[in-house]
C-alpha cells in the first residue's frame, strides 16, 4: 500500500474526503516526525511504539576487499508492534 492508497482508506473509513484525509495524515506524520528527532517515544496503544535508538561505533568488513573498516556510531528508528496488531497480523 503506498500513500495515495493509505489516504483513499483513511478517507473511506473515517467517511472524510481525500484532501481532509491526506491532510490528517501528513499532520500525524509530521507529529511522529518532530517527537522522533526530539527523541521522544511514540505509543500508539494497540498499534505500536515508535522510538529513536543509538547503535554505538563498531567494526565491520568490506565485502568485496576484505578489508576491516569501522562502522560509525548513528541513531535508527525502531518500531515495536502492539500486541493488537501482532495479534491482527498473526
Amino acid at each position: 500500500m503506498n500513500k495515495a492508497e493509505l489516504v483513499s482508506a483513511i478517507a473511506e473509513k473515517a467517511n472524510l474526503t481525500k484532501v481532509e484525509a491526506k491532510s490528517a495524515l501528513d499532520a500525524t506524520l509530521e507529529a511522529i516526525a518532530e517527537a522522533m528527532v526530539n527523541n521522544d517515544k511514540v505509543a500508539l496503544i494497540g498499534f505500536g511504539t515508535f522510538s529513536v535508538v543509538e547503535k554505538g561505533e563498531r567494526m565491520g568488513v568490506n565485502p568485496s576487499t576484505g578489508a576491516k573498516i569501522t562502522i560509525p556510531a548513528k541513531k535508527v528508528v525502531k518500531f515495536k508492534a502492539g500486541a493488537e496488531l501482532a495479534e491482527k497480523v498473526k
